[in-house]
């Protein structure tokens, strides 16, 4: 019989190129990231796939891998146990929709950054200057916690009052 009828034996045997070379590689750093590979292991195939001549050369260095992301991981993902959502505790801000929460730390940041700035200023100047912060958080945070109130009332099911 001839080697070349046989095509997957004849394809062992074909010359590889330097982006097949480049490939498995690839291939061989996927499963160092995954933990499939040790370091050293990585860096002894990596070594050999820069020296492989052919296809079957290049095979061997990845016949004990899985291809990346295969059903390995997808079962070993649905046999984990399935965590319970944490559940907020009751309060105000647990009812709260998430751009209603973003608000609310970004005022908070914001506050925060002006009373520092603030203690800071009094701080160095030995004197306790006029807390001007109250002006920024202020009329910002009362329309803000009008809101939120508004909208957790809503979802609760009663009119706001």
């Amino acid at each position: 019989m001839d080697d070349r009828q046989d095509g997957q034996h004849d394809k062992s045997k074909l010359r590889a190129s330097d982006a097949d070379r480049q490939e498995v590689i690839e291939r061989l750093r996927t499963a160092l990231e995954e933990g499939r590979l040790k370091m050293d292991e990585y860096v002894q195939r990596m070594e050999q796939a820069s020296e492989a001549m052919t296809y079957g050369d290049l095979a061997a260095l990845y016949a004990d891998l899985p291809e990346a992301g295969t059903v390995a991981r997808r079962d070993v993902a649905a046999l984990a146990p399935q965590r319970p959502r944490p559940v907020a505790a009751p309060g105000m801000f647990a009812d709260l929709p998430t751009p209603l929460r973003v608000l609310w730390t970004i005022w908070a940041s914001v506050v925060f950054v002006n009373v520092v700035i603030w203690g800071l200023t009094s701080a160095t100047t030995a004197q306790l200057i006029y807390p001007w912060p109250v002006w920024v958080g202020g009329p910002w945070g009362a329309v803000l916690l009008a809101v939120s109130v508004s909208v957790a009332q809503a979802r609760r099911g009663k009119p706001p009052s």
